[in-house]
C-alpha cells in the first residue's frame, strides 16, 4: 500500500494558465503547479535541488524527478507544438519571504 501524497509548498500562483504555439496545435501537456514551480525555483532562481526540495518541502529524490518530469514535458511541447496547460493541485501555498533566504 503507498503512503499518503504530501502536499508539496508551492511560492506562488501562475498569472497564466495556458501557452499555445502560434498557428495549428497538435495537441496539449497538462503541466502540473508542482512541475512548474520546481522549473521556477531551479531554472529561474538558480537554487540547488536541495534547496528547492526544502522550500517546496518535498525530498531531493522527489524533487528530481517532478523536475525531470516537468522539463520532459516542456521539451516535448516546444519540440511537437503542443500547448501547454497547467493545473492545479493538491499543494499548499508558502510566505514568499521563504524565497529570500
Amino acid at each position: 500500500m503507498r503512503r499518503a501524497r504530501r502536499c508539496r509548498c508551492i511560492g506562488f500562483h501562475p498569472r497564466f494558465f495556458y501557452f499555445a504555439p502560434h498557428g495549428y496545435i497538435m495537441g496539449e501537456e497538462v503541466l502540473k503547479l508542482e512541475e512548474l514551480e520546481s522549473i521556477r525555483l531551479k531554472d529561474l532562481l538558480q537554487l540547488d535541488q536541495v534547496r528547492a526540495a526544502e522550500l517546496m518541502g518535498i525530498s531531493q529524490p522527489t524533487f528530481h524527478r517532478i523536475i525531470t518530469e516537468a522539463r520532459r514535458k516542456i521539451a516535448r511541447a516546444l519540440v511537437e507544438g503542443k500547448a501547454i496547460r497547467i493545473e492545479t493541485g493538491h499543494y499548499v501555498p508558502v510566505n514568499r519571504l521563504l524565497l529570500r533566504r
